[in-house]
């Protein structure tokens, strides 16, 4: 079940907080009759009328892409940069991205239209692994793996424990490849740990998010989940499974 005002301001008609006041003002009907009550939640077969036209909802959405570098993890951007959607523009529903990718990293993002779903996935209190393979300046030591695994201190506070490993090392470039699991999601955490140790990030993709992955795709491609792959996720989330 979704609150009322949500389910208005996804089919388009207003935004959340016009719709709280047309719920107010008596302009919302559900099955017939009039709602007036904030936070009135409505079910997928219920029949919503706005100043007495019927809404129609979206179907629920679920996309991944291969996101590249150089582009905004949103739909829309004031500099008039490239954003995510850009690279699906066959989709009609209005899907928004899973959480965010950094201007500079490339990788898998997750699209949908499905608020629950995104926030199940989005949520701290779940955890739901991301892996990355970074490109860092410096030759990575055992010393600095076991930090990054067992969290370091940033400016909003400790990491959780990851899993982290060297893919390879190349000491005549001075630069490591290294693989980095987590399960949190703050703003430009990886870089931001990778600094912590003293490596800075070079070139950053995310591989794998859960049991998704790149496979099969190049950089800009795109494909839609299958129900049982979204039926994993939110069981995944759900569970806290690891």
């Amino acid at each position: 079940m979704e609150r009322l005002q949500k389910v208005i301001a996804h089919a388009g008609i207003a935004s959340r907080r016009k719709a709280e006041d047309m719920i107010s003002s008596g302009k919302v009907k559900v099955n017939g009759k009039v709602i007036t009550e904030l936070g009135t939640r409505v079910t997928p077969s219920d029949v919503i009328e706005v100043e007495g036209i019927k809404i129609e909802r979206e179907n629920k959405v679920y996309f991944l892409l291969y996101k590249p570098t150089g582009v905004i993890s949103a739909v829309s951007d004031d500099k008039n940069r490239k954003v995510v959607t850009d690279f699906l523009p066959y989709v009609d529903e209005r899907i928004y991205p899973v959480g965010r990718l950094d201007y500079d990293t490339s990788g898998l993002l997750l699209l949908t239209n499905d608020g629950e779903f995104a926030n199940l996935l989005t949520h701290p209190k779940y955890e739901v692994h991301k892996t990355y393979i970074a490109r860092v300046k410096g030759l990575v030591s055992r010393e600095s793996l076991r930090k990054l695994e067992k969290g370091v201190k940033l400016e909003d506070g400790m990491t959780a424990p990851a899993k982290a490993k060297v893919v390879s090392a190349d000491k005549a470039k001075n630069k490591t490849i290294v693989e980095l699991t987590i399960h949190e999601g703050r703003n430009r955490q990886v870089r931001r740990m990778f600094d912590a140790i003293g490596h800075p990030v070079q070139k950053l993709k995310r591989e794998r998010y859960a049991f998704l992955h790149l496979g099969g795709l190049s950089t800009g491609d795109s494909r839609e989940l299958t129900p049982h792959e979204v039926k994993q996720l939110r069981a995944l989330a759900e569970s806290g499974t690891k």
